[in-house]
């Protein structure tokens, strides 16, 4: 048969990815999603399932699902190892090769240690559902640990959880766990006593949401002091090991829950390609988010090393992903009608971080707003951009329910390995080896 349409394939299901996806219905091409995982994960609400305030099928939707109405789109679940750009072929992990007119890597990023794999053995990543359940069972564990443990000492250190990492996942979670252990969980558990639960948040900078503005990132920082948060700022992590997380080599913090949200590095297909990346290893773009060398591959969202006009690099939000999404979309357009093509030009939809119950912050332009409203403004935000109306109105009404009763329904452990609960307290929350697995990014693939 003759190719009478040009065939697009789009490495990865997240922000960037499933826009694009979306917005080719009715353009006259075939596209072909491939993505390891068979959903989108809305990230951004991540740490809600890791804190049991989110069930994870309410932040994740079914790619098939999303797409199943375009006539246009198939999905396939498999793993982009490598890609042919001159021969013009993907090729999976399972042996298959893909052929394509245009491919757009839109795989994400997955975790990083900045150089020490050995800490992922003692800590919990925050990048999939996975990682977040992970999260959850561990937090759990370590107050069943509490509530049945004699030893003080080692009572204290179950009920002592670092945070690595003062972005707004790092604060988010701290927040939402500091709300969790000390109003919700504290009041469940008989035998904690007066070892309150301790938080203590780790950033190597001097001060947390370095993205936003001073003044709004000072009020952050007091909102977490208020909320009982011990934050170590300016200071470095130099070993996590399984007594906790050892601070510019010379203090510990004893701690059998040492959550990493620190950083993040391109998945590995942005490596197996042979083109430019920066030094964060993402992939080198031109003006209009194509390879300079291949201007039919394209790269966006958080793999891509993306600028705005002034010549500085984007940030790795889904705004940018999305819009990028959206920009591939006319170029392509734009080459199949015989046009030149448009240069991506990114509008600043502002940022905003929740930091708790009622605390949040938004930064838009010129306008700055902490408290009630901000968080009001981020409810509303997060609830629109969410993928599908069902799962919309379930963390409405799930948030809403929160609020007022101060409970949280996911509080579930599951996944228990054969044998745990013959452990001793002090021992359930020792290894994460348990319970871990391949490091997996709901985007990278």
């Amino acid at each position: 048969m003759t190719q009478t349409k040009k065939r697009v394939v789009i490495v990865g299901g997240g922000f960037a990815g499933l826009t694009l996806a979306r917005s080719l219905r009715k353009v006259p091409v075939e596209v072909t999603l491939v993505d390891r995982e068979n959903h989108h994960l809305f990230q951004p609400l991540l740490y809600q399932v890791a804190m049991a305030g989110l069930s994870p099928a309410e932040i994740a939707m079914p790619i098939r699902s999303t797409l199943g109405s375009q006539k246009n789109a198939r999905v396939l679940l498999g793993e982009a190892v490598s890609a042919d750009l001159k021969a013009k072929f993907l090729h999976l992990a399972d042996g298959e090769s893909i052929p394509f007119d245009y491919l757009v890597i839109a795989a994400g990023a997955c975790t990083t240690y900045f150089g020490h794999d050995e800490w992922e053995r003692y800590s919990l990543g925050m990048k999939s559902i996975d990682d977040a359940v992970d999260v959850r069972r561990h937090i759990l564990l370590a107050f069943e640990g509490a509530e049945r443990e004699l030893d003080e000492k080692a009572q204290e250190r179950l009920l002592t959880f670092a945070v690595i990492g003062g972005g707004p996942t790092g604060v988010e979670v701290a927040g939402t766990l500091a709300e969790l252990s000390k109003t919700i969980l504290a009041r469940d558990f008989r035998r904690i006593g007066k070892h309150i639960p301790k938080i203590v948040l780790i950033e190597m900078g001097d001060r947390v949401l370095p993205a936003f503005s001073h003044k709004l990132s000072a009020s952050a920082a007091r909102e977490l002091e208020d909320m009982g948060i011990t934050l170590r700022l300016s200071t470095r992590v130099t070993r996590i090991d399984e007594r906790g997380v050892e601070l510019d080599g010379k203090e510990l913090v004893e701690s059998a829950s040492v959550i990493w949200a620190a950083g993040v590095k391109p998945c590995a297909l942005a490596s197996s390609l042979g083109v430019e990346l920066d030094k964060q290893g993402r992939i080198i773009v031109a003006s209009d988010c194509s390879l300079t060398e291949y201007p039919n591959v394209f790269a966006i969202g958080d793999i891509a090393h993306t600028k705005d006009g002034e010549g500085k690099p984007l940030p790795g939000l889904a705004p940018v992903a999305m819009q990028a999404g959206r920009a591939v979309k006319a170029n392509i357009e734009r080459d199949l009608k015989k046009l030149d093509r448009k240069p991506f030009h990114y509008v600043d939809k502002g940022m905003m971080a929740t930091i708790g119950r009622s605390r949040a912050i938004v930064q838009y332009g010129k306008l700055r707003l902490t408290g009630f409203i901000a968080w009001m403004m981020w409810i509303a935000v997060h609830i629109w951009y969410l993928i599908g109306f069902r799962n919309r109105v379930a963390v409405m009404l799930q948030w809403a329910w929160l609020y007022i009763t101060f409970r949280r329904g996911a509080r579930l452990i599951t996944g228990l390995p054969d044998g745990a609960l013959k452990r001793t307290p002090s021992l359930f929350v020792q290894s994460h080896d348990d319970h871990r697995h391949e490091p997996q990014d709901h985007r990278s693939v």
